[in-house]
């Protein structure tokens, strides 16, 4: 033990502080290690947990987002084929008013040429009308007198007067 006391280690002493050591000690890792110890685990767990919600939170925002660009990208595919249709009815209109537009000239001008036509068929009826009044009136001057070249010329002129006067009548 003198070798213990020359080193200036007293042993009931050192025995006292390696007791008190081992009580306090035990005392401090039971009131104080523990208790700290879960309320680390504790908020360990709580930040898994935490890390994990702010997992889902980012896939269900990715799929969240890949569901919101299928959608923008079938609305846009809706929107693309009502502009195609609309652009496709309206070239049907289109065409179809240009047909009816068509039709609607050609019953005009078929009315057209038909009047056209009956007022040619009046004017000649008429025309032959009057030649005929004139050719009968020409006949009963001829008939009057014989002529000569010079007087058949003069009939002719004197004919044609009259008939003058008659479209004007």
């Amino acid at each position: 033990m003198d070798a213990l006391g020359e080193l200036g280690i007293n042993l009931p002493q050192l025995l006292a502080q390696l007791v008190n050591f081992g009580l306090l000690f035990g005392l401090l890792y039971l009131l104080a290690y523990k208790p700290i110890m879960r309320m680390m685990d504790e908020r360990s767990n709580r930040i898994k947990e935490s890390m994990e919600q702010t997992e889902q939170i980012k896939k269900q925002a990715a799929d969240a987002e890949a569901e919101f660009k299928k959608q923008i990208a079938a609305a846009s595919r809706q929107g693309q084929e009502l502009l195609e249709r609309a652009s496709k009815t309206a070239e049907e209109v289109k065409q179809r008013a240009r047909e009816d537009a068509q039709s609607e000239v050609e019953q005009m001008l078929a009315r057209a040429r038909a009047e056209i036509r009956h007022e040619r068929d009046e004017i000649v009826d008429e025309l032959r009308s009057e030649f005929a009044d004139i050719t009968v009136l020409a006949a009963g001057r001829v008939i009057e007198r014989s002529l000569d070249k010079k007087a058949h010329q003069e009939l002719i002129d004197k004919v044609l007067e009259e008939s003058g006067g008659l479209k004007k009548g």
